[in-house]
Parts: structure tokens; sequence; C-alpha cells
């Protein structure tokens, strides 16, 4: 077997449909599935049990312990030389496994991870969301963008790495959030071989509405101090600039006590991100959409960052998460 999926999954059968139907047809096949249901209320047996005869698909149920483990629960049971996870709200081009087939065969690789689009499908707060999430101007290009302001870390919404491997780190760790990165941080200590696959693509929808993705961004800042607090040299500047945003962002907002025109780079920054969104996605209403996404994006994980801070660095206090109850129920 060269290949095993594993997709853990919390109250999503619409979207794992989705999945399977694009897993489906995928033209290469030397791959099986495997889905994990983490204590949902609202299970995907039925969804499963329609792909059962044209797919190798096996279908798991065990409680709630959140995605890291439930990732380790799939691998445990898989059988493939390479694991690729993915999250369930993805939906894989026919040519995934043909472009990261193509990425192996030209050169090895431990462990790689591949960028993430927006589908057409998607809602316009859907594809804005995408755009905060992928746009050079909001996260620097981090998630699997050409331009980059550090080297590529696999996340777990597309992320592939050896079997071998993959057992040699342990899987994921305990953490709730980070722990993606958690991983990547270690394949890249354990001196593994590690790049990113440009064309092995997936659309993610990621968040439906702009709260949720709030949640799940402020959750993201306070996971950046907790890596930073096993992994201090993990911390980089591009890390920073969020929390340099926010702060920036509260300095200019009071200024207007004093100066009108404080909040000027605000709305230069507004129109930049507008613009931009507007010639990707080919709509003004995506581009407006993606001012609101951007700051949500920025200032979330900003907050989420300094909170943590506080709290771990100056109260000493222990590891901890902001929204204990599933951002994406």
């Amino acid at each position: 077997m060269r290949y095993s999926f594993i997709i853990p999954v919390y109250n999503r059968p619409d979207e794992v449909d989705e999945l399977l139907q694009s897993l489906l047809e995928q033209t290469f096949r030397d791959f099986e599935v495997i889905v994990v249901e983490d204590g949902s209320s609202v299970p995907c047996r039925d969804v499963t049990l329609k792909y059962a005869d044209r797919l190798d698909l096996h279908y798991y149920t065990k409680p709630n312990s959140g995605p890291g483990q439930t990732r380790n629960y799939g691998a445990e049971r898989s059988h493939g030389e390479y694991l690729i996870i993915l999250d369930s709200d993805c939906i894989l081009p026919p040519g995934y496994l043909d472009a990261v087939e193509a990425e192996l065969q030209a050169a090895p690789a431990d462990a790689f991870g591949g960028p993430d689009r927006a589908h057409a499908s998607f809602t316009p707060i859907q594809k804005a969301i995408n755009y905060s999430m992928t746009s050079f101007f909001t996260t620097g290009g981090i998630r699997g963008g050409k331009k980059k302001m550090d080297k590529f870390y696999p996340r777990s919404f597309n992320m592939g790495i050896r079997r071998d491997v993959y057992q040699a780190l342990g899987g994921f760790s305990r953490m709730r959030f980070g722990e993606d990165i958690d991983l990547s941080i270690r394949i890249f200590k354990g001196g593994y071989r590690c790049r990113l696959f440009p064309g092995a693509w997936v659309y993610h929808k990621r968040r439906t509405d702009l709260k949720k993705f709030f949640k799940q961004v402020h959750n993201s800042g306070i996971a950046r101090i907790n890596l930073y607090k096993k992994y201090p040299e993990s911390l980089k500047l591009v890390h920073l600039l969020p929390a340099l945003f926010t702060l920036g962002t509260a300095i200019l907002l009071l200024g207007t006590l004093f100066c009108p025109w404080s909040p000027l780079p605000l709305l230069l920054y507004a129109l930049l991100v507008m613009a931009d969104s507007t010639v990707q996605n080919h709509s003004l209403r995506i581009g407006l959409y993606s001012i609101a996404a951007a700051y949500i994006q920025l200032i979330g994980y900003g907050t989420g960052f300094w909170r943590a801070w506080w709290n771990r660095c100056i109260c000493g206090r222990g590891e901890f998460e902001a929204f204990k109850k599933n951002f994406y129920k």
C-alpha cells in the first residue's frame, strides 16, 4: 500500500461526503482511506457506507479527544508507506496523488505538505477567509504560497509523512491546538527531509463564518506561545508580526484622540487588502469581506499571542486554550 489518507471528523458528514467523492476521482489508485469519528453527535457512518464498495475505506469511532489523538488512532490502523493527513473540510483535485507521486519520484522526502485554494462553490465569506489565511499581506505566505517569510512547515489540513518517520516521532502530541506545528518542528529537529509540494494542493473550506474564524485564529495565537515554551528557538519574526500589528492598531486607534489622521495607515492597509483580494477573486464583494477577514485573522491571532504571553511568560501559568469547545461545531 502506497498511501493512507487519515481523516479525523467531528460533526461534518456533508463535508466528508464531498471529500470521499474527490478521493473516488483520484487517477492514482494505490491508497486506502481511514475515517475516524472523534465522538461526533452527528456521525458520518451512513456517508462512508456509500463509498465502501468503491474505496478501500475503513471507518472507526472513538470518544472525543481532539484532532491530534484522533489522527494517531487512525495512523495506528493504517497500512500505507506514506500517511497523508487531511482535514475533513478539504476537497482534492483529481490529480492530487499524481502530483505527490511525481514529487516523490523526482526527489525523496520524509515529510511534505501542499497549499490550499478556494473552490468555486465556496461562499464569499469562505473565499475571503481563504484569502486572509494564504495571502502574503496577512500571513507572509507561510501557509504554502510561493512568497514566503519562513521555511515551510506542513499543516494538518494537507500533510504527508513517511510511516516510519511518523512512528519514530510518536505522531501528534496531546496539544489541542498547534499540534501540527509541534509535529513539523519535531520533523525538522529530527533531521528529516521536508518539502513543499506546490502541485499537491487542496480546496480547503476553513470556517463558515467570521466568529468561528476568530476563535480559530485566537487559539492559534495562544498555541504559538505554547510552542515557544516547548521550543524557544521556534519563535521567529514572522510569528511576532500579528502581535505587533495588533499593538500598532490599538495605538493608532487611540491616537485619534489627538490626531484625526492617526488611523490612515489602517485605511491604506484595508485598501491594499481589498484591491489584492478583488483582483485574485475577481469579486469586489469578496475583496470587501477580505478586509474584515484580514483584520480578524491578524488581531485574533495577535490578541491570543499577547494573552498567552502574559499568562505563560509573565504570570508563569501552564498551557491553556481560550475556546475549549470545538470551534468547528
